[in-house]
């Protein structure tokens, strides 16, 4: 067995939570099978299949994810061979539209859909969303069923829920648990908000349907945490609101058009809250605003910490991401704010988004060690500054002081300092020449809140 703590992207067999009798039923054979029967054919096997590749017996192996862990322990290539096996919900009976995860059919080559009645259809792809996980296909085929879709915003932890996968073509398999988590986050994508469930979900169920006790679709079996691939009773569904808001962009464009607001945020941690006088470690502090983005217009600052968007609670910027990224371009969101402690409220025009802005810094771990300023706080030890020059990248964008070098293990290099960093103000005060920053970050301050630019992204720092 593999020692490692595995995220797979995979789905379910056993049964891990039994329902109770339901709700003061007190019929022995009370049954889910009514509710069930009528509803089984619509979550459907998927098989993809691509160019020659090595395969093994075992079927964790034809999960894209565990592969990319692992490897394959087989070499040999065999011509065309499945690339996915996962399951898929069909969600319009009418325009044969199903509804699975991008994993299961990434790079695939052809696409087969497997009802419960055994008819095989190929299945076009309409377009997959690698950044949510989700992928839309359409099948052409008559007297289909349909998950009706329910709003996955209303789900509680504690609400009963099933996950019904259909597997390696053993046709469909339920399990049972509960929601014992909403909004989780730190899986890998982008966009992310899943339910957790403790209702089985091992491979072959991605793409699978999670489903409440009234039938309808509330999510899309994703993911497992484990240590070897099979359920320990940790799964993740995306919910239906982002699955069915993902598709129906598909559907209309072929592709996810996502709006943009324009910022680089950074999650509040509880020192950082204490260096902006906040109560709360619940926001996301603004540290970079995009030139000519829609939070540039609105008249968002750096060091503002979003608190809201369209009265929706902002914990951090995954909720963020998810509050903006889901929306569409053009849109108009109201965007409530911190900003010196007192609470604003903006207008943003939202626009497209291009890329996600990642941070990236020079490094260098070869760098000398510099002598040690006795002037400057004792945090920077081991760091050595300069004014920014007129030819530096940032120079027509920022003022403040260049990060020349850092010595390895040092105290400024314990506290995130890297060389290359642009230092833009110190304790919330802008930084416009090496003099005003020796005197800012002098000695006798008792903390540094420095704001830096790295590369094209942006952040805070605090040295106590």
């Amino acid at each position: 067995m593999m020692a490692v703590l595995l995220l797979s992207f995979l789905s379910a067999f056993s049964a891990h939570a039994a329902l109770p009798g339901l709700f003061g039923n007190t019929d022995e054979n009370a049954s889910l099978a009514p509710m069930l029967e009528p509803l089984l054919p619509a979550v459907v096997n998927i098989t993809a299949t691509g160019k020659a590749q090595a395969r093994s017996s075992h079927p964790l192996f034809d999960d894209p994810f565990f592969r990319r862990f692992f490897g394959d322990p087989d070499e040999s290539p065999r011509g065309q061979q499945p690339r996915g096996l996962g399951s898929g919900v069909i969600v319009d009976a009418d325009k044969g539209i199903v509804l699975t995860n991008d994993h299961v059919v990434a790079d695939a080559e052809e696409i087969q859909v497997r009802l419960n009645d055994d008819r095989e259809f190929a299945a076009e792809l309409i377009g997959s969303d690698p950044e949510s996980d989700i992928a839309v296909l359409r099948i052409q085929a008559d007297n289909l069923v349909e998950l009706p879709i329910a709003d996955s915003d209303a789900l509680r932890v504690g609400d009963f829920v099933l996950a019904i996968g259909n597997p390696f073509g053993l046709r469909q398999t339920v399990t049972s648990g509960i929601v014992s988590g909403l909004g989780r986050h730190g899986l890998g994508k982008r966009f992310e908000d899943f339910i957790q469930t403790d209702a089985s979900i091992n491979p072959g169920n991605s793409g699978g349907a999670l489903i409440n006790l009234k039938g309808e679709l509330v999510g899309i079996n994703t993911a497992i945490l484990s240590r070897s691939g099979g359920n320990i009773g940790i799964g993740f569904a995306i919910p239906s609101n982002l699955a069915q808001s993902t598709m129906s962009q598909i559907v209309e464009y072929g592709e996810v058009r996502r709006a943009r607001l324009g910022v680089v945020g950074q999650n509040l941690t509880s020192e950082l809250a204490k260096a902006f006088e906040l109560d709360s470690i619940q926001g996301v502090v603004v540290a970079q605003v995009v030139e000519g983005s829609a939070a540039e217009k609105a008249g968002i600052r750096e060091r503002d910490v979003i608190t809201h968007v369209n009265d929706v609670k902002i914990r951090d910027f995954a909720e963020l991401a998810n509050a903006v990224g889901l929306r569409q371009p053009g849109e108009r969101v109201t965007v409530t704010l911190l900003r010196d402690g007192k609470r604003r409220t903006v207008t943003a025009t939202l626009g497209k988004d291009d890329a996600a802005q990642q941070a990236s810094g020079q490094t260098n771990e070869d760098a000398p060690a510099s002598g040690g300023d006795s002037d400057l706080f004792a945090g920077l030890e081991g760091a050595r500054f300069g004014d920014l020059a007129e030819d530096h990248p940032l120079a027509s964008e920022v003022q403040g002081v260049v990060v020349e070098q850092v010595a390895p293990r040092g105290p400024a290099a314990r506290a995130g300092l890297r060389p290359g960093d642009v230092i833009t103000s110190v304790n919330r005060e802008d930084v416009n020449s090496l003099k005003a920053f020796r005197k800012l970050a002098s000695s006798d301050k008792k903390q540094l809140l420095l704001h830096i630019r790295r590369g094209r992204g942006a952040l805070f720092i605090l040295i106590r």
